[in-house]
């Protein structure tokens, strides 16, 4: 006891010495401001006497008349003391008051102030803990006090130092410097005092059995609630303690059978008290605390029950969410979170009202208008609420345990929830969000998780089986969520749309994208794959309401804002979503080409930006589906029709379609999207032409386990035809990527002519079959269509691309017209089978001499018409290779008439060329003289 009284009489001593130190410090700011009163007068009397000075001139200058004169007298009235101009001059001086009073401050503490007026609190508070710990302790230890004396003296001491804190507050706090209020002096006292009376209850339930369960949750909570009482004046880390108490106090006290509804109705009751006490002193870290409590509250209580009842959850989760949306902040923020800076509301402890202070100038880096739309304050508030609301709901769909409803309600009530607080506060974007992030791991998790928690009745035992969750309910969820965020959408577009593109920008994205993805969880996972006339109409009905909004926007005035191009691609990925819920295979690919053509016919009537950006978008998700599924009606539905099959209507009526959606948007303003789509159209007609002469060349096969020839021809001829596009894209909007990208691409293409066409797949090694058309072979599409490719692509790129790489395409196309002549003698002697093993007739051997030479003359024509002096050289290249044939092998192999055709043959090609040359230089070195001598005439 005498100890508790020696404190008492240091806690009285510590407040008297604080009265002495206030009034010192009153008598020194009333001489700092006599002083700066001083000061201004002394400042001020020069300009008012030389102002009165230049009234009295121009007054005097002015004087003609006796009425003049009058006037004259008015003017000259400010001089006296009386007058009320000379009192407007002191005003101005006004202002260095505060300036002089500024400079008079200290601009740095001190050590010395720092360690007396902050340090020497803190540690005291401290080691006023310390006593009271090691007093009871050596109360114990002595046997001195019976435990009833010991809890009531603690008690007495807690109240103590309660009333201790109010009177420091009251006495030495008004008087306090600003810069040394964090000291918190009364705060440090009463935070004391409720971990005292903490401790009491405490002890006297659990360690003492004093009292019940009921009357220390009683206890514990009504000093939990006082000390939230008493943060209003000491502060909001008083609040924590408060706080800390309020949600510690149910896991303190046990119970053989836990009500969850009254735990779950006092952490609201806490929860609420918490947030009205923030409301009134503007904190934000408290609350943010109790909401993170409360969410592992919620978490604690479903991972540990037997039997979940996710009701009394829910409900506090909507407590903390309706707190949060109208209580604190409710609308604090609302109305200037587009144009405010991010104010810190827990720095000073501001009074609720005040003005806040006028953001600093930076010369750093600036934030954009995303970085400031997720920046708004109280960040920490809005990204709390949203988590401790949206995780709870997802481990309830998580954990394998039974249910007394269904989970799935309760997690489409508290993101619903999430949602609107999104939608209806500026300052939740990032609700918004976790909302949307929520709604999609929601509906992943109903469907990928093998396990359904069972929903039984409240008078079955844990365990029991019942039936499971149908999938009726997975639907109206996945798709309920998904018209909810469309309708929070179209409100906040409402509501805010002109204020707000930011915000508004990204509610039309998550109106989008949440819809599109879970209608296709709800379809892949839960619908009817044949045909879904639910999906399909829902499909519908949302692609006409974005058109509906978008056109609502465009007549507003905001026909190019990302908001509405959102919406415009919302709407075409949403129609195609509800076309795959209807029809199938080719009627799909169709139908997703129509789609985008009906897109770009739009643009007759409205000159939206994203409308031809649908087309491409069709283009590209039809090639995607012909990659997966080439045949594009399966293999066994295919048939063996040249032509006219699947694959004539699947590859050729979106070619078509593209083609003429790039002729309509000839003139289109979007340079990008033209050359975009007139590269997708062109790629196409060569992807549909290359597969319909494999289809009927191969006999109905379009691809096989094994490669061959004619599936890498395919390869080969699409990437020669990329290049082509990509230089096309190149000349029309010169670009870096265009230009080496179709350098690439053709490189890659040769890369792959000398591995696969001329080697690995080459039918004289591999005997794949030809075919039976004589023209229409694999000869044809493996080695003719690349040819004629590489020399139409050679002479595109000639005085365009380096010359080697002109250059290379040529040769290749050369290599490959060769390779085409030669392989088809061999075919017309041997058949449609190649292969090395039946060795050459006389005749086939003669023949490749002729079809070589021949080859040779029309090489060297055609280099001397373009004057293009590399397939002159392919022509020499070729004559020799010819003259080396007939010397080494048709010598020793030929017999009979056959030996000395192909010699004479031989013979007169050459002498036939070199007549050719010698022409052609005479008449080059005969047109210098003929100049000269007609100048000379």
């Amino acid at each position: 006891m005498f100890e508790i009284l020696l404190i008492l009489v240091f806690i009285i001593g510590f407040a008297t010495q604080r009265g002495n130190d206030r009034r010192l410090r009153q008598m020194e700011r009333e001489l700092n401001r006599l002083s700066a009163q001083l000061a201004e007068m002394q400042l001020a009397a020069p300009a008012a006497v030389e102002t009165a000075a230049e009234a009295a001139s121009l007054a005097t200058n002015e004087v003609e008349t006796a009425d003049v004169q009058e006037q004259v007298g008015t003017a000259t009235e400010p001089v006296t003391p009386e007058a009320p101009e000379p009192t407007e001059t002191i005003p101005p001086a006004e202002d260095v008051s505060p300036q002089i009073a500024a400079r008079e401050l200290p601009s740095r503490e001190s050590l010395e102030s720092w360690l007396g007026a902050r340090w020497a609190v803190w540690v005291g508070g401290l080691a006023l803990a310390f006593g009271g710990i090691f007093l009871i302790k050596y109360s114990i230890e002595s046997g001195l006090l019976s435990p009833a004396v010991r809890l009531v003296m603690a008690a007495v001491f807690g109240l103590a130092l309660f009333g201790a804190g109010e009177v420091v507050r009251r006495r030495a706090l008004p008087f306090e410097k600003d810069a040394f209020r964090n000291a918190m002096i009364p705060g440090v006292l009463t935070a004391a005092g409720a971990v005292t009376l903490f401790g009491v209850v405490y002890a006297a339930y659990a360690i003492y059995s004093f009292i019940g369960p009921a009357p220390a949750f009683f206890m514990l909570a009504l000093v939990g609630f006082a000390t939230l009482g008493l943060s209003l004046l000491h502060g909001q880390a008083l609040a924590g303690v408060g706080l800390l108490g309020s949600m510690l106090t149910p896991a303190l006290i046990a119970a053989d059978a836990p009500d969850i509804r009254a735990l779950f109705a006092f952490l609201s009751i806490s929860w609420l008290a918490t947030a009205a006490a923030a409301r009134f002193r503007r904190w934000t870290i408290v609350p943010s605390l109790a909401n993170a409590g409360m969410a592992i509250w919620a978490l604690a209580y479903i991972v540990k029950a037997p039997v979940i009842d996710p009701v009394p959850a829910t409900l506090a989760l909507l407590v903390m969410l309706a707190g949060t949306l109208f209580l604190w902040p409710g609308r604090s923020f609302g109305e200037t979170a587009a144009t405010a800076e991010p104010i810190d509301t827990d720095a000073a402890e501001p009074v609720a009202g005040a003005a806040p202070a006028a953001p600093t100038a930076s010369h750093g880096w600036q934030p954009g208008p995303w970085e400031r739309l997720f920046a708004r304050p109280p960040a920490a508030l809005t990204v709390t609420a949203s988590l401790a609301a949206m995780l709870p709901p997802l481990a309830m769909i998580a954990v394998p345990t039974p249910a007394t409803m269904d989970p799935a309600f309760a997690f489409a009530a508290l993101i619903a929830t999430v949602a609107a607080f999104g939608a209806g506060r500026l300052y939740a974007a990032l609700a918004a969000i976790f909302a949307a992030l929520g709604a999609i791991a929601g509906m992943m998790l109903l469907a990928v998780t093998s396990f359904y928690p069972e929903v039984i009745g409240l008078d079955v035992e844990p365990g029991a089986t019942a039936a499971g969750i149908g999938y009726g309910t997975e639907i109206v969820l996945c798709l309920g969520l998904g018209a909810l965020f469309v309708l929070f959408g179209f409100a906040f577009l409402y509501r805010h749309g002109r204020g707000e593109p930011q915000f508004s920008t990204l509610w039309c994205a998550l109106a989008v994208v949440v819809p599109l993805i879970g209608g296709g969880i709800s379809l892949l996972n839960f619908g009817n794959l044949g045909r879904d006339w639910t999906h399909g109409l829902y499909g519908i009905g949302l692609g006409l309401a974005y058109l509906a909004a978008a056109e609502w926007l465009s007549r507003r005035g905001e026909g190019r804002t990302a908001s509405l191009n959102w919406l415009i691609a919302g709407a075409f990925a949403i129609f195609v979503f509800a076309l795959h819920c209807l029809v199938h295979d080719v009627q799909a690919i169709v139908g997703t080409a129509i789609i985008g053509f009906a897109f770009v016919l739009a643009t007759r009537i409205r000159p939206w930006a994203m409308l031809p950006w649908a087309m491409a978008a069709a283009c590209v998700l039809v090639l995607a589906q012909i990659a997966a599924d080439p045949t594009i009606v399966g293999v066994d539905n295919l048939g063996t029709q040249p032509i006219f099959n699947a694959l004539a209507v699947g590859y050729g009526i979106p070619a078509l379609l593209a083609a003429i959606a790039a002729f309509e948007l000839r003139a289109w303003p979007d340079l990008r999207v033209r050359n975009l789509l007139q590269a997708l159209a062109s790629l196409m007609a060569f992807l549909t032409v290359a597969v319909l002469v494999r289809h009927a060349m191969n006999g109905g096969v379009l691809q096989g386990d094994v490669p061959t020839l004619s599936e890498q021809s395919i390869y080969t001829l699409l990437t020669i035809g990329a290049s082509a596009v990509l230089m096309t894209l190149d000349f029309r909007s010169p670009s870096s990527v265009f230009r080496y990208g179709s350098m690439l691409a053709g490189v890659f293409s040769m890369l792959s002519i000398l591995g696969a066409h001329l080697l690995t797949l080459n039918p004289y090694f591999t005997g794949e079959n030809t075919g039976r058309l004589p023209l229409l072979n694999l000869l044809l599409i493996g080695y003719l269509l690349p040819g004629i490719a590489y020399a139409g692509l050679a002479y595109y790129a000639r005085n365009r691309r380096p010359m080697p790489y002109v250059t290379a395409l040529a040769v290749a196309g050369a290599v490959l017209g060769f390779v085409w002549a030669t392989l088809s003698v061999r075919r017309f002697w041997q058949g449609e089978n190649l292969q090395d093993w039946k060795g050459f007739l006389q005749s086939e051997t003669y023949s490749y001499s002729v079809v070589w030479l021949l080859i040779g003359v029309i090489l060297l024509g055609l280099g001397s018409r373009f004057d293009a002096k590399s397939l002159r050289v392919a022509s020499a290249v070729l004559v020799f290779l010819t003259v080396v044939k007939v010397f080494l092998i048709d010598m020793s192999n030929l017999d009979g008439v056959l030996r000395p055709i192909s010699f004479i043959g031989l013979g007169i090609v050459l002498i036939g060329i070199g007549l050719f040359y010698q022409r052609i230089l005479t008449s080059k070195g005969s047109g210098k003289p003929q100049r000269e001598v007609a100048a000379e005439g």
